[in-house]
């Protein structure tokens, strides 16, 4: 006999979060993913224009410095550090 409840399944692959090239993406989603990372790491941190840094972002993203993550589980995106 086997304890069932000992074994832990492994997860779903397609549940995992993976990169998308930003070349897929238009300039506007880019645009919106770089103002969401703004208001969101800097927006409620005395920053008084959070918005200033989205050319920065937007570079950093060309550079290779942040990707576009999908979590595919929430069905979002959003940028974030390359794994």
């Amino acid at each position: 006999m086997t304890d069932d409840t000992a074994y832990v399944p492994d997860e779903d692959p397609r549940q995992e979060k993976f990169i998308v090239d930003a070349d897929l993406l238009t300039q506007d989603q880019l645009e919106g993913l770089a103002e969401e990372y703004c208001t969101r790491y800097h927006g409620l941190n005395d920053t008084e224009n959070p918005l200033a840094e989205r050319s920065r972002v937007l570079a950093a993203v060309k550079r290779g410095e942040l990707v576009v993550w999908f979590d595919p589980v929430e069905n979002t995106a959003g940028l974030g550090a390359p794994a």
